[in-house]
């Protein structure tokens, strides 16, 4: 993967994770939002590297 594609996933799950951190949603605890992150990271990350 190069690095342009690392900076775009990278900055794909971190604005998914603002947006998710901005919601006033009670389930979201930060424990659970971290999971999302890890998750979301995880996944843009696969998705690029299988993608391109």
């Amino acid at each position: 993967m190069c690095a342009t594609c690392a900076f775009t996933a990278a900055a794909g799950a971190a604005g998914f994770r603002t947006w998710l951190q901005t919601r006033g949603w009670a389930w979201l605890t930060p424990a659970r939002l971290r999971r999302i992150t890890i998750a979301s990271v995880i996944a843009t990350f696969a998705g690029v590297t299988v993608t391109f």
